[in-house]
């Protein structure tokens, strides 16, 4: 089966994608294109699929550059894929021929792209690193290595929506801690239940950076199984492990 890869005009011309699960080698629970290592999918089926994303962004497997994410701010200047993978949660280089990847199931994979200064970006971010800061952290990176924060472009990719996403009142009061206008990225729910709106609110974090164009692409990870994984749905499901979506973009 042919890979699907999603694409974002605001990106180009720089090569990228958010592949999602069609074109890949596992099977069972992780049927599709799981790229994700630290799952319990045959180590040998993972690589088969990942050698398959690298390939379709024109570099080997061995160019795929990843990081070990742990729900961080941090950001790693990657000259080089490094092995072992550093533990970070976002990726920055202005080295052709690098693909930077990161791997989500929920959480929002983000892109970022300042052709003009040879410059790009990848974010695993989900609720605790969009709080933290792991998206503006990525544009202060790129700035560093010489891009102009209204040149850069980020787009996010194929995440949980808000109408799938139900979180309790400890959660509310988390965001609302932060900033009371927080709490426009909350929807009422069931009872104390309510929806949270994370593309949303990770649109606001990117445009407050002061980014030139930020998008959501508009794909909810957990309302469509036969394009995407989903953390939240495997557990509804009570599915023993779940695949990972990879994303990737090289200059």
């Amino acid at each position: 089966m042919t890979l699907e890869i999603l694409t974002a005009d605001s990106l180009g011309p720089v090569r990228h994608g958010f592949f999602t699960r069609k074109g890949g080698a596992s099977s069972g629970i992780f049927a599709g294109l799981n790229c994700g290592t630290g799952s319990s999918d045959q180590t040998e089926i993972v690589a088969i699929n990942r050698a398959r994303a690298a390939d379709a962004m024109g570099v080997g497997p061995q160019m795929l550059a990843a990081v070990h994410q742990v729900h961080s701010p941090d950001v790693i200047h990657m000259e080089a894929p490094q092995d072992p993978k550093p533990k970070a949660d976002a990726l920055v280089t202005a080295t052709p021929g690098v693909a930077l990847s990161v791997l989500t199931a929920d959480c929002q994979p983000v892109l970022f792209s300042a052709p003009e200064a040879g410059v790009i970006g990848a974010a695993h971010a989900g609720w605790k690193g969009a709080q933290a800061g792991v998206l503006e952290a990525t544009v202060d990176a790129m700035v560093a290595l010489g891009a102009a924060r209204s040149d850069i472009s980020a787009v996010i990719g194929p995440s949980i929506s808000q109408r799938a996403y139900e979180v309790g009142p400890e959660f509310f009061d988390i965001f609302l801690d932060e900033d009371p206008e927080n709490t426009r990225f909350f929807a009422g729910g069931d009872g104390d239940r309510m929806h949270f709106d994370l593309p949303g609110y990770g649109l606001a974090r990117l445009r407050a950076a002061g980014v030139g164009s930020a998008e959501w692409t508009r794909h909810c990870t957990y309302y469509d199984p036969d394009r995407f994984y989903s953390y939240r749905r495997s557990v509804h499901a009570k599915d023993p492990d779940y695949g990972r979506l990879i994303s990737a973009i090289v200059l």
